[in-house]
């Protein structure tokens, strides 16, 4: 029996409404358990076997936006489907993360803030020492759970019938993942030289210390480049933000569906983030504060993820408001950091000069283009059909410290990969964020920002939430193929 895909598209939005309400709560601080296993309880029948089966047969039918949504409709089943399957594992790890507490120098640093901790400590050696904490607490008590999820998700795919996650995973979100490892290789070499030339002297201003002796445990500190707090000055945080959205005509005081929270909790991740309890009506915007220069960039970030969601046509079909291809709304979240490494922007709102802040922000830019370049080559492996786990951790190791220039370690193998691909979905945002940003320069001029026309372009696009893949949208408003080895000529 055929699947009423509207049937089904309804209740998927309920789903997604409460489980992203629980990922609120939790990550936000505001509640200690994160209930996910409830949530897919509740839901289960949204991702049986039979459904994915049913949901699989649509997805290779007929044409048009019926196909287009049964494919979304889709990709959302399978996730749901391992994430059922996992979430007593997601559920385990969240609950640890929230209440671990490292011990350094005699005093409880909690898990969850050692990226914070890490950030603003001037002393490097207790830096490492806080790493070494951090790193030791997530081998014992989380890599296991990492594990089994992992295996389970392998284990499940194959009996969907796919031969590796990898391929899986390509086909659902409709990306060449294989292309995209040929173009991240041509994006490496063809940056190789000038990574050094670019980040060695920006390390040496921050952290006194060069690309040779500067450890992952030094990372957080020289992003974090507390010598520029002068400029970005926490008091203007929000104010520069509100200010820059009504530079493009946004009233973000009349958004009654953006809900802003910057209040420092004790378990709070320090992770900005972004969540659509109901789009556009209720869209939570959550920002950590580290200081500096990164709390202007994650409010940034996170408030172009919150003006996509607020923006989206309410009459939209739910697949299209909730979920589709992520590269669409993350171009829009650089799109909107990227004004704050704007010089003209960086002259008008913070009355700074410019120079030292491009230097150091195309320093860090490149860093993680190259070590989101290679955590793609790496889960490439990681989720092959010959993936073998016991050489993981060391070609993962190897594959991040080529690409960074900085001595990485085994142990955050698991830690550091975002499931269903996510990488992927980040390297093709950054080369469309560069799309949007020359496009918009050639019809609104250098100070684009500051052009009601500008975000009424924007305002367009965003209406549309993700109802058109990243390659098929930016061809449609451009004719343009999106490549992220086009990302190389940036640097040159």
């Amino acid at each position: 029996m055929a699947l009423d895909i509207d049937s089904y598209a309804g209740r998927v939005e309920a789903f997604v409404g409460e489980l992203n309400r629980e990922y609120h709560l939790h990550f936000s601080g505001q509640k200690a358990a994160y209930e996910v296993e409830g949530v897919y309880g509740r839901h289960a029948g949204l991702f049986e076997r039979d459904t994915v089966e049913r949901l699989r047969e649509a997805a290779g039918a007929g044409g048009g936006e019926r196909r287009r949504r049964s494919a979304y409709l889709l990709e959302f089943a399978v996730d749901g489907y391992l994430g059922r399957a996992c979430a007593a594992e997601e559920a385990a790890i969240a609950g640890r993360e929230a209440e671990l507490e490292l011990e350094v120098d005699g005093e409880p640093v909690a898990y969850r803030g050692a990226p914070l901790a890490l950030a603003n400590e001037a002393d490097a050696s207790r830096r490492r020492r806080i790493e070494e904490a951090r790193i030791a607490a997530l081998a014992e008590w989380l890599n296991p759970l990492h594990r089994a999820a992992l295996e389970r998700s392998h284990q499940l795919v194959a009996e969907l019938g796919w031969p590796s996650y990898a391929e899986a995973l390509a086909e659902l979100r409709g990306i060449d993942l294989v292309e995209l490892g040929g173009q991240v290789r041509v994006f490496l070499d063809g940056t190789e030289a000038r990574y050094a030339e670019l980040i060695d002297p920006q390390l040496k201003a921050v952290l006194g210390i060069g690309l040779a002796d500067a450890g992952r445990a030094d990372m957080a500190r020289f992003f974090r480049a507390p010598a520029l707090d002068v400029v970005f000055d926490p008091g203007r945080l929000l104010r520069s933000f509100s200010e820059a959205m009504s530079d493009l005509g946004l009233d973000l005081a009349a958004q009654r569906n953006i809900l802003l929270d910057t209040e420092p909790r004790p378990t709070k991740t320090p992770r900005a983030y972004c969540a659509p309890v109901r789009v556009p009506a209720e869209i939570h915007l959550v920002v950590p504060r580290v200081g500096g220069r990164q709390d202007f960039a994650a409010l940034f970030h996170e408030g172009g993820h919150a003006e996509h969601y607020a923006n989206v046509d309410p009459g939209l079909a739910v697949e299209y408001r909730y979920l589709g291809d992520n590269s669409v709304t993350e171009s829009f979240a650089f799109l909107l950091e990227h004004i704050t490494e704007d010089e003209g922007w960086l002259r008008s709102a913070l009355d700074a000069e410019p120079e030292p802040i491009s230097a150091h922000s195309i320093a860090v830019r490149l860093y993680f283009l190259r070590r989101y370049a290679a955590k793609l080559l790496y889960e490439l492996e990681l989720h092959g059909r010959d993936a073998d786990p016991q050489r993981m951790p060391a070609r993962y190791r190897q594959l991040i410290s080529e690409a960074t220039g900085i001595e990485w370690t085994e142990e955050t193998w698991l830690d550091d990969v975002d499931g269903g691909f996510y990488v992927a979905a980040y390297l093709r945002a950054w080369a469309l964020e560069a799309r949007w940003r020359a496009a918009l320069r050639d019809r609104f001029g250098e100070s684009w920002h500051t052009r009601p026309a500008a975000g009424d372009w924007l305002r367009g696009l965003w209406r549309d939430g993700q109802r058109l893949r990243a390659g098929e949208l930016l061809a449609e408003e451009t004719g343009e193929e999106l490549r992220f080895d086009a990302l190389a000529g940036e640097f040159a």
